[in-house]
């Protein structure tokens, strides 16, 4: 497995390794409202960083179902004091978001390892600009937008179609000049899909590695399709359904796994990493 090049930062991912969730937004889904001041956060990722974490991923944009519209401009200002206060503590920091402008302003700051957009580079400039950043760079799939994703997604194939759209983003960025271990992909769980999609993808995750031909990153922590297998509605209720999608999907072989529980999800992943090493 070559190591993955994330900024300033070169990682082995021999082990799956854990992005803990920073979320810096009055409205995100799970935690929405408690990272928002600039002391909250750069507690919370102390927190994170003590409880396991191996990458810190920041984001100032919700992506939920129906999120209302913010402003890249509020976006900044949500994101980059947090990334500056964050980029002396010697872990990779990932920037979560799809506008080109808050890359561009995060990238000049000197304050971002890892470009990680839902919307996989398609925002005008985006693409140039972090192929010429070398950061690293994550491309996720989505159906639809925030405001519409949910209102009945469909495919022929969901496991091909997913595959197929994140190994043409992959090719598009080698053609940019982008070296392979600098890129992962990410197949947007709960991103324009039902349960029924949702499961077929976890299920076929060795088989969407192959087609796109990077490392995957995969992200359920929390997530509503959490809720519809277990009956729980809220999102920080389902600590045991994130930890046992996250245990699943680094059996099938994700090499980092996205969570909101960084320390229960590490544990389970070194009992895991045990019982392989034993065997």
């Amino acid at each position: 497995m070559q190591p993955f090049v994330c900024g300033r930062f070169t990682l082995d991912l021999t082990r799956p390794l854990v992005m803990g969730i920073l979320n810096v937004t009055p409205d995100s889904f799970s935690d929405g409202g408690r990272f928002d001041r600039l002391d909250a956060a750069l507690a919370h990722a102390e927190q994170l960083l003590a409880d396991g974490a191996d990458i810190l991923d920041i984001g100032g944009e919700s992506t939920r179902p129906g999120a209302p519209f913010v402003s890249p401009e509020e976006e900044e200002q949500r994101v980059l004091p947090v990334l500056r206060k964050l980029a002396g503590l010697g872990v990779p920091l990932s920037l979560d978001t799809r506008r080109t402008s808050v890359m561009r302003a995060a990238l000049a700051a000197g304050a971002v390892d890892l470009i990680n957009d839902v919307s996989a580079l398609e925002d005008d400039g985006a693409l140039p600009l972090v192929a010429a950043a070398q950061v690293g760079i994550c491309l996720m799939h989505k159906q639809g937008n925030p405001d519409n994703m949910q209102h009945k997604p469909a495919y022929q194939d969901v496991v091909e179609e997913v595959g197929d759209y994140l190994a043409r983003r992959v090719a598009l960025c080698r053609e940019h000049g982008v070296a392979a271990e600098r890129l992962l992909a990410d197949p947007g769980f709960g991103f324009g899909k039902t349960l029924e999609h949702n499961l077929a993808l976890l299920r076929e995750l060795p088989r969407l590695e192959a087609m796109a031909g990077v490392p995957l990153l995969v992200g359920m922590s929390r997530k509503s399709m959490l809720g519809a297998i277990t009956g729980e509605q809220q999102p920080d209720q389902r600590l045991g359904a994130s930890v046992a999608a996250a245990l699943l999907a680094a059996q099938r072989g994700a090499k980092i796994i996205r969570v909101h529980d960084v320390k229960a999800t590490s544990q389970a992943l070194q009992v895991w990493q045990a019982l392989e090493a034993a065997e």
